[in-house]
């Protein structure tokens, strides 16, 4: 996919390029010399301010709370359009390197994707590293898919139709519900990620390519692995999905890639492994965009287009159909 390319910075689009030349010339600290809980605050400040503003309306915003199978409370909302009919849902698992990210950060993108998708969209706060390490992200966000399952419809949600997805790390998470998923017999109409982590070891022609200067940083990216997992643990495959022994069976799935992004090889591998399988997949790769590009929608307006895209791939897979423009 990638290339040795002499000067990758002459990839990214314009938009792209100006915003990596603002967070240069701000001096922003590396997330990696934070603590945590410093890292955190940033990216919950600093991440919304690249997003739309104002956010979009949604009819529903619900805060609600998710029980682990340790007793914890996840925090979760949940977002809706107003609807007479019982709406298919996504759960929706945000990035942030297992390490940062929350229900703010993620806000924007979750209603657009309940806008676009005419679906509802349930945005998980699983637990995060250091203080939780390997594998209880990968617990909550499977306990919170069950939970969903079963206990959905009290929420006027239509649990037939369910969808996970996730950007990052989530899609990481978002990927290894979709194998536990077909193991359990729970049917998913669709996978929906977010240029996913899918390999253990960051080693392909993209992660030597865009190690530096391209938002996430080789230097990010070991913090976030340090603080969440053991060496001995990274070629487990609820921490590297191409791992798993077989992907077939899978819930289809749609899969949006960023072209200047150190995970751009292996999401499109993860693509090509899937479709080996016999797993229906939809792959875009958004031209001279970065990691994250998603959520900066303000600052990189092909975080529109993604989005348009994810919407229009939930509603083909929950086969909704707009009755706003549909009055024949």
């Amino acid at each position: 996919m990638s290339s040795h390319h002499t000067n990758p910075r002459a990839l990214l689009n314009a938009a792209t390029r100006h915003l990596i030349e603002r967070v240069e010339r701000a001096g922003r600290p590396p997330m990696a010399i934070m603590t945590p809980e410093q890292a955190r605050a940033f990216y919950d400040i600093g991440g919304p301010m690249l997003d739309l503003q104002p956010a979009p309306q949604v009819d529903r915003v619900e805060d609600i709370q998710i029980p682990a199978r340790d007793g914890h409370a996840m925090p979760a909302r949940l977002y809706a359009l107003r609807s007479q009919l019982a709406l298919p849902v996504l759960l929706y698992i945000h990035g942030g390197g297992f390490s940062v990210g929350s229900l703010t950060t993620h806000d924007v993108l979750c209603r657009q994707l309940s806008r676009l998708g005419h679906c509802a969209v349930v945005s998980l706060d699983y637990r995060l590293a250091p203080e939780h390490r390997f594998p209880t992200a990968v617990h909550d966000s499977w306990d919170a898919l069950n939970w969903l399952r079963q206990q959905g419809q009290a929420l006027g949600l239509d649990t037939t139709r369910l969808a996970v997805g996730g950007d990052s790390a989530g899609g990481t998470l978002a990927t290894v519900c979709a194998l536990m998923a077909r193991d359990a017999g729970l049917a998913l109409c669709l996978q929906l990620l977010f240029y996913p982590g899918c390999i253990g070891r960051q080693d392909t022609v993209s992660h030597h390519t865009f190690a530096e200067g391209f938002m996430l940083d080789k230097q990010t990216v070991d913090w976030f692995f340090a603080n969440y997992i053991d060496e001995a643990d990274r070629d487990d495959w609820r921490f590297a999905p191409m791992n798993a022994p077989d992907h077939a069976g899978l819930a289809p799935a749609w899969i949006g890639l960023a072209e200047c992004d150190p995970l751009v090889d292996e999401g499109v591998q993860y693509s090509d492994k899937l479709r080996m399988a016999g797993v229906p997949v939809d792959l875009e790769i958004y031209k001279g965009v970065v990691h994250g590009f998603i959520t900066m929608g303000r600052a990189i307006p092909d975080a529109l287009q993604a989005h348009a895209d994810a919407g229009r791939a939930l509603r083909a897979a929950f086969e909704v159909r707009d009755t706003r423009s549909s009055r024949l």
